[in-house]
């Protein structure tokens, strides 16, 4: 572990603080999870998610904006739209896989307390 000094600490904080701003809130995480396994379109995205078509147009609009998720318009009647996530958002797995371990750790340690 490297030894922490003002500056170390100051440049943590900005990439913590940036990477928030990419995949922070409520949805984000979720929304790359479920698309983990495979492409999705709107509704089944809102559906699974359990998210209101309002807040994932927008939650959608910025992932694709950084490069996460790829949208397609498919040539459909009526037209349809997927997402996928991009090659870029596979460096986030490594986050997700141990975000999901973590909180599955901590669901067990706080039902047992009680």
């Amino acid at each position: 572990m490297e030894n922490h000094t003002a500056e170390s600490c100051r440049k943590a904080n900005l990439a913590i603080r940036d990477t928030l701003d990419v995949v922070g809130g409520k949805w984000k995480l979720v929304l790359l999870s479920v698309l983990r396994s495979g492409k999705r379109g709107f509704n089944e995205l809102s559906r699974e998610a359990n998210i209101s078509p309002r807040i994932l147009s927008k939650e959608l609009q910025e992932l694709e904006m950084n490069d996460l998720v790829k949208r397609m318009v498919c040539d459909t009647k009526p037209i349809t739209v997927q997402y996928e996530l991009t090659a870029y958002s596979k460096t986030l797995e490594p986050v997700l896989i141990e975000m999901e371990q973590w909180g599955e750790r901590h669901r067990k340690k706080i039902i047992s307390e009680r």
